[in-house]
């Protein structure tokens, strides 16, 4: 009798686990609808120079590394995109994509061809592209990103 007792809390115990573990994943599968469409909004910002979305995009203590190894801060990519020393033509995202959610941050690497300038340089290339995003009261907000140069073979 005790054999069978353990057996069913054991099997209960696993079903109640199988079920969170399925509501986990439907959740994480949201958010990283919720961060897809974030960066989305992001690159259509960029390339429109649309400081006031940017503002909210980035988080208050954001920062970028761009593909020169440059650190700048929100205050310094927003002035570039004031004065126009940041300006894209386009942003071309390749099809592998990654997005892992962990809890309310949010991983994003893809690779992008970007034609334009950043920080008043020529940035035209194909690069590594590494973002972090965290949801906080206002939804999603870029905390940092990085972007490398793909080396030419």
């Amino acid at each position: 009798m005790k054999q069978i007792i353990r057996v069913a809390i054991l099997t209960m115990a696993l079903l109640s686990f199988g079920r969170q573990q399925s509501a986990a994943q439907g959740a994480d599968a949201a958010a990283e609808q919720e961060v897809r469409q974030a960066i989305k909004k992001y690159r259509e910002a960029l390339l429109q120079r649309d400081a006031a979305a940017l503002e909210q995009i980035w988080a208050d203590d954001y920062t970028f590394t761009n593909g020169a190894g440059e650190m700048v801060s929100k205050a310094q990519r927003l002035a570039h995109l004031e004065s126009g020393a940041t300006s894209l033509d386009s942003i071309s995202e390749d099809e592998d994509m990654k997005v892992r959610i962990h809890g309310n941050v949010a991983v994003a690497t893809n690779r992008v061809t970007i034609k334009g300038q950043y920080s008043g340089k020529q940035a035209s290339g194909q690069y590594r592209s590494l973002h972090v995003w965290v949801k906080g009261a206002t939804g999603w907000q870029l905390v940092a990103n990085q972007l490398t140069l793909v080396a030419v073979k």
